[in-house]
């Protein structure tokens, strides 16, 4: 799995973080999260999924 952060959609509310902070984090300048890792270990992708169902703004994809 990877995945990616819509950096259009994203307007920095951390859920992101909260559900998967090995995968992702906040941008100092903007607050807008990005992932720290493209290609998600096997043992992350539940945490991963958890995330992209808890983004209000749907900016998580997975593919």
């Amino acid at each position: 799995m990877k995945v990616r952060v819509n950096d259009d959609r994203c307007v920095g509310q951390g859920m992101c973080r909260l559900a998967c902070p090995e995968i992702f984090e906040l941008n100092d300048e903007d607050g807008h999260a990005y992932v720290k890792m493209t290609d998600v270990p096997p043992e992350l992708e539940h945490a991963v999924d958890h995330a992209v169902r808890s983004c209000p703004e749907g900016a998580i994809e997975t593919y």
